[in-house]
């Protein structure tokens, strides 16, 4: 049967991946993005464009145009990604990481938590940058303190949306070659892509509120 999977940022990288994958899967593809993209306008059943997922206004548009559709897989994928140093500080760029990686995903749930319901899953795209464990190299102050906070936030979601039925994973794709790390990485935006869906079918209100590594790693908060 034909799932409906929202995705921000998904013009391009992982969440264009995810798309691509979803719709050979025969799912109805809505992608969300500041700025759209060719690939995305062929596969997506619906685009919706010039969203800020920090923007109040933005967030009203989607609730609005999702009103009436339900959601059965929500992914927020949309996020940003700076360097902060000791000796090269940034706060403006702490606080758009804060804004972008976990108060927007956040903002976007909270949105369009009225088209969830029993069985629909939430899958936060996060880091291993974002645990605290896991830290041994300093440095990315603003990055990793988001997505710990987007850490943390999954996890109460997974709690407080239990009696609803809906699941909460916090999802790592790995260091993938996507323009967000100057193409960089161990990995294709395809193979992490199909790890990702992979851990998003395994989520179940057993498991919900993990943080896994796309290769199905538990991973250390």
């Amino acid at each position: 049967m034909s799932r409906t999977v929202v995705i921000t940022g998904a013009n391009r990288g992982i969440g264009l991946e995810l798309a691509k994958h979803y719709h050979a899967q025969g799912d109805e593809v809505i992608g969300i993005c500041r700025e759209t993209s060719e690939e995305l306008d062929e596969l997506a059943s619906m685009v919706i464009e010039n969203v800020d997922v920090t923007n109040p206004d933005s967030l009203e548009q989607i609730k609005i145009l999702l009103s009436t559709q339900s959601i059965d897989i929500l992914i927020n994928n949309a996020g940003l990604f700076c360097n902060e140093t000791l000796p090269d500080m940034n706060f403006d760029t702490i606080q758009q990481q804060m804004e972008v990686n976990a108060y927007g995903p956040l903002r976007v749930t909270l949105a369009l938590l009225p088209q969830l319901k029993e069985g629909s899953k939430i899958a936060n795209i996060t880091s291993r940058m974002g645990s605290i464990a896991d830290n041994t190299s300093g440095a990315y102050y603003g990055y990793r303190a988001s997505k710990a906070a987007l850490n943390s936030f999954g996890k109460s979601l997974a709690e407080d949306l239990k009696p609803q039925g809906i699941a909460v994973a916090q999802l790592h794709p790995g260091f993938v070659q996507t323009r967000m790390v100057g193409f960089n990485g161990d990995i294709t935006p395809d193979v992490a892509a199909k790890g990702l869906a992979d851990r998003i079918e395994e989520l179940n209100m057993e498991n919900t509120g993990g943080f896994w590594h796309s290769n199905g790693e538990a991973l250390p908060w």
